[in-house]
């Protein structure tokens, strides 16, 4: 299983730009499909995109399509997520998550099996 680690999370401005990183280590990244999710507080976890393991295919939540791209370097071990036009309610936590499959791209929380800690993304207004 392999262990993720998400950075460049932060406070942005209405508007803004974010890019976030997660970093694996351990077994071998590049046969994870890799996902996206955030959470507030009261509500559950939810999928924000998806990329299969060898990029070709991609999921995003409908809404988010527009502004967020879901990317992966597996020479690096690390996948990526481009946030743009950053609104107030994008605001949450967001969580780096990993399926060991080669087969399809996971679009719910429990097809997944190994998470990162989370790291806090805050849109001022």
């Amino acid at each position: 299983q392999v262990q993720l680690l998400e950075s460049g999370g932060g406070l942005v401005q209405a508007g803004g730009s974010l890019k976030l990183s997660c970093a694996a280590s351990g077994r071998a990244f590049s046969n994870y499909a890799m996902g996206w999710f955030r959470q507030t507080p009261g509500k559950e976890r939810a999928i924000v995109a998806a990329i299969s393991y060898h990029s070709s295919v991609t999921y995003y939540e409908r809404s988010l399509k527009a502004r967020f791209t879901i990317s992966r370097d597996n020479a690096k071990n690390t996948v990526y997520l481009q946030m743009n036009d950053l609104r107030p309610d994008d605001t949450a936590v967001y969580y780096c998550a990993g399926a060991n499959t080669v087969v399809n791209v996971p679009r719910t929380e429990k097809e997944y099996d190994a998470w990162g800690q989370g790291t806090q993304v805050t849109v001022s207004s």
